[in-house]
């Protein structure tokens, strides 16, 4: 089965009208939507397209301006439904969807707009005006059909405006034109409905007074919030989501391929497992692995969560393994599940070294790019250790097994989670393989954009470095000091975002001191010192820091610096990345550097002798060169698209301080700095409260009692 590649709630920006205006004076817009266009069809834009942006777009932008709204906002290049990409053809993509609050009703307002620069419109003879001549163009349906169809599907059951209070309509706009030149479109024959309206030149003053009528002189950003929600671009934290579902049968609300991933395996695992209590009389002994690989922030983890929910509700013997202690902990930490109820259900990739007997009937792995070769451990005797391949252990354990998996996440020398390793095992076990790429982007506000920038700047795979354009879902900016960095994290978790600081591992990391357990601020810069967060299995400071595993969710992790290993998988409202000497741009390439420490016999800790690279996974000689380099710049990517709405990037050094300033741009846009303060109540979403432990409800769904027979598997 070839990789899947599927289209989601698409959209190429999403600005105030008066933000779009000073992006395009910096002569960044039309790039970026240009950007935009090429990673969601995979074309380049063509001229025309781009020609219509910077003149039909910034002409839009310059009325509701000058109409006193240029608060309200304008999404360009919308999809309209999250079905777009199962349709024949291209997706119907709307020009531009102006969103606001209603003037009277208290509902949104939204206006699809079809931008044409058409400026001379004849009719066809003996036809209707439903269709009409263009010169240099030919036969052209009249606008007001498109809209038509752009207002059945925004507004029809699956449409994202499906089940909130809203007022709905349309409007074709021709700047160019003059009702003489255009009148057919304009004839008392035209098409007509609350999506019909046509304005020229001729009647901007008309346009003017109506988009007063139609919107509110404030309060936009609310409604855009509320519309992103409905489209799927905000989603709730992984996190918030488990605490919410309190163990029932529906966790996540999975949207585009993820849906589509998880109902084949679902559908898959009722046609290669028995019922649960009705055991079969010939047991199929076919053997499936599913490989969904994709990118930070795709959805993975909840597919994952999904399925393990959907099928414990089966009946059906489960396990949810991870190679990541932080992962593991901040879920078991912060959605309240007790000792004994977590390892019924969650588990490492290392405890399969004894197969369970009988096997699991499904197996979860994610994060498989943190696989092993083999399963070892320095705590267990040598004679306990796994003697084949940890990825043949997991194939061992069950009969469906589902990896989970991003090669660019892969931060250790000793992680070895591929692709390929994954397709070899499975001709190895002579399981059928399924693969899907899973490529909607749910971290980081939704912003592929930003995800393609973060590659850029670091140069992940060769990415080309762009300069940064804002796109109204994810906020980035670069501070000139700790301090600064520390004081909006601090400021912002204060107001009730979630916020952490994280870096490099470029200073060493002193174990807890002391019968108190003291930390010791090893991270050093200048008069500012941090200690790392604790590495420790328990409580330390006279039991006031959390232990590392739950660093992440706990309110007094605050004050920590957080790395790569113990925020991998994890996400907050901001992210404050400290950049230290292991990484520095010269020039126009990045230096990967080791570094040395020394001894600080009065404090009992290690110094930075010569900086670079702390890290004992990554310094020691047996790593070389070019796979140093990879490991930074991915660890680097990891800690950059940790936040779901703002990254604040600070650099201990001053020339790659001024490299990522240039990247990034002024900042100081009106309204796009995501503060809490800033942001609209509705998206003043707080992190829901650890609950209480105990054992949660689960509904079981009803029980397959009977397969039909010769069920088709693929």
């Amino acid at each position: 089965m070839p990789w899947g590649i599927h289209l989601v709630s698409m959209l190429l920006l999403k600005l105030a009208a008066r933000d779009l205006l000073k992006l395009n004076s910096r002569r960044r817009m039309v790039p970026h939507l240009a950007e935009r266009w090429k990673h969601f069809l995979t074309t380049e834009a063509s001229l025309t397209e781009r020609s219509a942006w910077a003149e039909s777009l910034v002409h839009l932008a310059e009325d509701l301006v000058a109409a006193d709204r240029g608060n309200v906002e304008m999404i360009v290049e919308c999809a309209a439904t999250l079905d777009e990409a199962d349709r024949a053809g291209a997706p119907r993509l709307i020009d531009v969807v102006l969103v606001g609050h209603h003037p009277e009703e208290i509902g949104l307002s939204v206006q699809l707009v079809e931008l044409k620069r058409w400026s001379t419109v004849t009719r066809i003879e003996r036809a209707t005006s439903e269709l009409v001549h263009v010169p240099g163009m030919g036969e052209k349906k009249h606008p007001a059909l498109q809209l038509r169809e752009y207002y059945e599907a925004f507004t029809g059951a699956r449409g994202p405006l499906h089940g909130l209070d809203f007022e709905c309509g349309g409007f074709t706009y021709l700047h160019n034109a003059t009702d003489a030149s255009v009148l057919p479109l304009v004839g008392v024959d035209a098409p007509t409905g609350s999506y019909a309206r046509v304005y020229t030149n001729d009647r901007r003053a008309q346009l003017l007074s109506d988009l007063r009528g139609s919107f509110a002189a404030d309060g936009a950003d609310s409604a855009a919030e509320i519309l992103l929600r409905s489209m799927g671009l905000r989603n709730t934290p992984l996190l918030d989501a488990m605490i919410r579902s309190s163990g029932e049968d529906t966790v996540f609300t999975l949207r585009g391929r993820q849906k589509k991933v998880a109902d084949q395996i679902l559908d898959t695992a009722a046609k290669v497992l028995p019922a649960p209590r009705q055991p079969a009389l010939l047991p199929d002994e076919r053997r499936v692995v599913f490989l969904v690989t994709g990118g930070a922030g795709t959805g993975k983890s909840a597919i994952g969560l999904q399925l393990k929910a959907e099928l414990e509700a089966d009946g059906r013997t489960i396990k949810y393994a991870s190679g990541s202690r932080a992962f593991n902990g901040a879920l078991q930490e912060h959605v309240g599940f007790g000792d004994r109820e977590f390892k019924e259900s969650f588990t490492y990739f290392s405890n399969f070294v004894t197969p369970p007997a009988p096997p699991l009937d499904v197996l979860i792995c994610d994060e498989a790019h943190r696989l092993r070769e083999r399963s070892t451990n320095r705590f267990w005797k040598p004679e306990d250790w796994g003697t084949k391949p940890q990825v043949d252990e997991l194939l061992d354990a069950s009969r469906l097994t589902v990896f989970f998996l991003d090669e660019g996440q892969s931060v250790r020398p000793q992680e070895v989670g591929t692709v390929a390793l994954v397709e070899d095992a499975a001709r190895r076990y002579d399981a059928h393989l399924v693969r899907y790429r899973l490529r909607e982007q749910f971290r980081c506000g939704g912003s592929d954009a930003y995800i393609r920038w973060v590659r850029g700047a670091l140069g992940v795979s060769d990415a080309v470095p762009e300069p940064w354009t804002p796109d109204g879902l994810m906020h980035v900016e670069v501070v000139d000091s700790p301090e600064d960095l520390e004081r909006i994290i601090r400021s912002e978790a204060g107001a009730g975002a979630s916020a952490r600081m994280v870096a490099g591992y470029c200073w060493p990391w002193t174990k807890p001191l002391g019968k108190e357990k003291r930390l010791e601020p090893d991270v050093r810069i200048g008069d500012w010192h941090r200690p790392w967060n604790a590495d420790s299995e328990s409580w330390c400071e006279n039991k006031t820091v959390p232990p590392s595993k739950i660093w992440s969710v706990q309110e007094n992790g605050l004050g920590q610096i957080g790395c790569v290993y113990t925020a991998q998988g994890l996400e907050w409202d901001w992210c404050g990345v400290i950049m230290g000497e292991d990484m520095v741009r010269r020039g126009d390439r990045w230096v990967f550097r080791r570094g040395k420490e020394r001894a600080d016999k009065e404090a009992g800790a290690k110094r930075v002798a010569v900086p670079g690279s702390f890290d004992p996974k990554v310094k020691p000689r047996s790593v070389d060169d070019e796979e140093f380099a990879r490991l930074v710049r991915h660890a680097y990517h990891v800690l950059m698209t940790r936040a779901s709405r703002a990254t604040v990037l600070y650099s201990t050094d001053e020339e790659t301080r001024d490299y990522l300033k240039g990247l990034v741009g002024d900042v100081d846009i009106h309204g796009l700095r995501p503060t809490w303060e800033n942001l609209p109540e509705q998206a003043r979403t707080p992190h829901l409260p650890r609950p209480g432990r105990g054992r949660r409800r689960r509904r079981r769904r009803k029980d397959v009692d009977s397969q039909a027979s010769g069920l088709r598997l693929f």
